[in-house]
């Protein structure tokens, strides 16, 4: 009787397409509406450039929609396991084989914006299927929508695998390896293809290109009509591959013990060292940092893009990165550490329940983050600035060193109890092992707070450097102790304060709040141009003005990526000069913009 209470299979997709709508419709509150509408309109101008390079360069369409595909394998793995609404254990108990709910489920995954605006850029593919007459634009809307679904598909079976096979911490740590790597890739993967050299890429590049299931759809616009034919039903074969290789996946990921974490030891446990306060504190939180997977994904994640980076430089002979390779671990390893508290879930009840435990227990976690990170990027500083050969480097890495370590220390547990993002407790997580439950464009954006803010601890040392090398040695010393100091009595302190509010935060979310005005309650204009600006202004600010700035000062004539070197030297300070500014400007009106609109409103309701 139990097939008779299961809907078919058009009734259950489209009972999920309606629960998918349903979730994402009651979701567009605040923030989040305004972080959607920004995204889509980001997203649709991206769209609009893919047919454009399908009009103007079409050359270059194979490599465009492989950018595109490589954001559904690696946008999943970057934002923790990938946001899935519909978790497949929701549905664990439907008296349904898994093929069904399979296909049910990726009904479900295009009822969103993300798909809709991927087709609107595989239109480019009939756009460049006009030049090959009626037939062309004919398979490439057939290819449109075989390619589309193909990613989709693969995006869906890269969170299956990882949820199903990271399950321990050599797995986990491989992830963050290839999220780093890919990172890396991203920001400087051109320089080893400016080392091979162009003439020797073209070719096989564009076999490359072509091959990728990105790529079928042009391959099947450029042949002859059979064998056009052949590679569209051969991409109807690999979907339904995918299919079943997904229904298998998720029938063994919601009967997986397993819940994010390494399992317990067998046998009697290890006891916790005799010690009580801060060093008790800190003994816990590194048997955490050992044994939570997300953890230990981020801090691979950090480590090997702070390693890759350098490494790709190095093959255009560019050693000057080498140095700085600790110092790059420290920010990264200070992003991904920044929801320290809201990672734990309700735990913080125990600290809340023991009178006086809220200073060790900030001790502890920047003690702990410390013993973490701090050997291996002392280690990484030390042995690049040895390996590189740059020994002007010295007094930049001893001095910035302590005081980034400081900094970070420091950052990462006022941001904890100030700008805290609530998250599943870990023993109520999913079947995915890297999503730990919390709103990824929250957690995203306090991780760009702390790119941002780490480094601005270092600018006194900085700043004394450029006097005098070696007393900025000291300065950083005393920065990063004053930092590490000061900041984590800030945190403390308000955790005394207001410890009970963080809670009631993490169990229950932020409470909603009538008369208070938000980004969402901006004009759609403003509200995109906030996200905007939010989301590239460090784009002049730093990597085309800010370093090209330092790299002027100290004479460094390799111009890399960077503009304003490439320009004639009668340019180059004013490029850098205007990219700074462009740069200070979008940050000033992505924060003054939401500030007139609380400030008009209090104006208002006096």
């Amino acid at each position: 009787m139990a097939h008779l209470l299961t809907p078919g299979p058009a009734a259950m997709a489209q009972h999920m397409i309606r629960m998918r709508l349903a979730l994402m419709r009651n979701s567009l509150r605040g923030d989040d509406a305004t972080n959607l509408y920004a995204g889509v309109s980001f997203g649709l101008l991206l769209a609009l450039g893919t047919i454009a390079v399908a009009v103007l360069w079409p050359a270059y369409l194979p490599l465009t929609l492989a950018v595109w595909l490589s954001g559904w394998i690696f946008g999943p793995i970057f934002i923790g396991g990938g946001n899935e609404a519909l978790r497949p254990e929701y549905f664990s108990m439907l008296p349904a084989k898994p093929g069904r709910i399979a296909a049910a489920l990726l009904a479900g995954a295009f009822a969103g914006p993300a798909p809709a605006v991927n087709l609107i850029a595989l239109l480019s593919l009939p756009v460049y299927g006009w030049r090959f007459g009626p037939a062309g634009v004919l398979v490439g809307l057939v290819a449109a929508v075989t390619t589309l679904v193909t990613m989709v598909m693969i995006s869906r079976v890269v969170v299956a695998l990882i949820g199903l096979f990271v399950r321990s911490r050599a797995t986990a740590a491989a992830v963050g390896i290839v999220t780093g790597t890919a990172i890396a890739l991203c920001s400087n993967g051109w320089a080893p293809v400016v080392a091979m050299g162009v003439t020797d890429t073209d070719a096989w590049s564009e076999v490359f290109v072509r091959v990728l299931p990105s790529g079928w759809g042009v391959a099947a616009i450029e042949a002859s009509w059979p064998l056009a034919i052949a590679i569209l039903v051969a991409n109807a074969g690999v979907i339904a591959l995918l299919l079943a290789a997904w229904a298998v996946l998720l029938s063994r990921r919601v009967v997986s013990a397993a819940r994010g974490g390494v399992p317990p030891r067998r046998g009697t446990p290890r006891p916790f060292p005799a010690t009580s306060g801060a060093r008790a504190v800190a003994a816990k939180e590194l048997r955490a940092w050992w044994r939570d997977l997300v953890r230990i994904q981020l801090l691979a994640t950090a480590f090997s893009y702070a390693i890759v980076t350098p490494l790709l430089l190095i093959t255009i002979d560019v050693w000057v990165m080498v140095p700085f390779a600790g110092l790059i671990a420290i920010v990264m390893a200070a992003a991904s550490s920044a929801n320290l508290y809201g990672a734990d879930g309700t735990a913080l009840w125990l600290t809340l329940m023991t009178p006086g435990a809220e200073r060790a227990d900030v001790r502890g976690r920047q003690l702990a983050w410390l013993l973490i990170v701090g050997p291996a990027a002392v280690a990484l500083s030390l042995a690049g600035t040895l390996v590189s050969g740059e020994t002007w480097a010295w007094p930049w890495v001893l001095g910035l060193l302590p005081a980034l370590l400081g900094g970070g220390a420091g950052i990462i547990v006022l941001l904890a109890v100030t700008s805290l993002v609530p998250g599943t407790d870990p023993h109520k997580r999913g079947g995915n092992p890297l999503s730990t439950g919390a709103d990824e464009t929250a957690e995203t954006s306090l991780a760009w707070l702390v790119l941002c803010a780490v480094p601005a601890t270092a600018l006194p040392a900085a700043g004394a450097i450029l006097l005098n090398p070696w007393a900025g040695v000291a300065t950083g010393v005393l920065t990063g102790a004053l930092g590490a100091w000061g900041l984590g009595r800030i945190a403390y302190r308000r955790l005394e304060n207001h410890g009970i509010d963080l809670l009631n935060l993490m169990k229950h979310g932020p409470a909603p709040q009538a008369d208070k005005p938000t980004t969402a309650d901006l004009p759609i204009q403003h509200r995109i141009g906030v996200m905007i600006c939010y989301t590239i202004a460090w784009l002049p600010l730093f990597p085309q003005g800010l370093v090209p700035m330092v790299m002027k000062i100290f004479g460094i004539d390799n111009p890399v990526w960077f503009l304003a070197l490439h320009l004639p030297p009668i340019w180059q300070w004013p490029v850098i000069i205007f990219m700074i500014a462009l740069g200070l400007l979008m940050y000033g009106y992505a924060i003054l913009i939401p500030m007139r609109l609380s400030s008009s409103s209090s104006a208002t309701s006096s």
